[in-house]
């Protein structure tokens, strides 16, 4: 007996393992998070090549959760070195702005890591994106709740639009209260 195996079978069967391969999430359901408290986004680390994607990431992060019902939302203030320029050591920056975080109002901190930000070499030049974020109490510094991913675009699309869809994907778990 002969296997025949339909064209659009395969087909199938070939965009899926392609598609699958577009993107990974490690994600768990957030707890439940109190309505009161204040929330204050903390700077991403950044270790990609890729010069301010740290800041780049914080610009959609804030957006995205200011649609997802997060009103109280604190930006952390710019650190500046003594000659006045921006700090430049990434963990530095981010403790300096967790002891700020701690002198306001209790509530949680948004902050991650950008592991790649970049576009592959290629004919395609397809977006490849990176990305650690947490939920942390800032009074304890415990984190409540943390995801990874990472995911690649179709040629031509853009770095940030990639982001904004691993971003959304990333945050589908986290329950902000009415």
């Amino acid at each position: 007996m002969r296997n025949v195996i339909n064209a659009s079978s395969v087909v199938a069967v070939a965009m899926l393992l392609f598609v699958g391969g577009c993107a990974v999430t490690e994600v768990v359901t957030a707890p439940a998070l109190e309505k009161t408290r204040s929330w204050t986004l903390l700077p991403f680390r950044n270790y990609s090549g890729t010069p301010q994607a740290g800041e780049r990431v914080e610009v959609l992060l804030e957006s995205m959760l200011h649609q997802r019902g997060v009103t109280r939302l604190e930006h952390y203030p710019a650190t500046m070195t003594e000659d006045v320029l921006p700090e430049l050591d990434e963990r530095r920056r981010y403790t300096q702005a967790l002891d700020w975080a701690r002198r306001r109002a209790p509530g949680y901190a948004v902050t991650g890591n950008v592991i790649e930000w970049r576009y592959k070499t290629g004919p395609d030049n397809e977006p490849a994106i990176g990305l650690v974020l947490e939920i942390i109490d800032i009074p304890s510094g415990k984190v409540l709740w943390s995801a990874a991913g990472s995911r690649s675009g179709w040629g031509r699309e853009s770095l940030s639009g990639t982001a904004q869809k691993l971003l959304r994907d990333l945050l589908a778990n986290v329950r902000v209260p009415d």
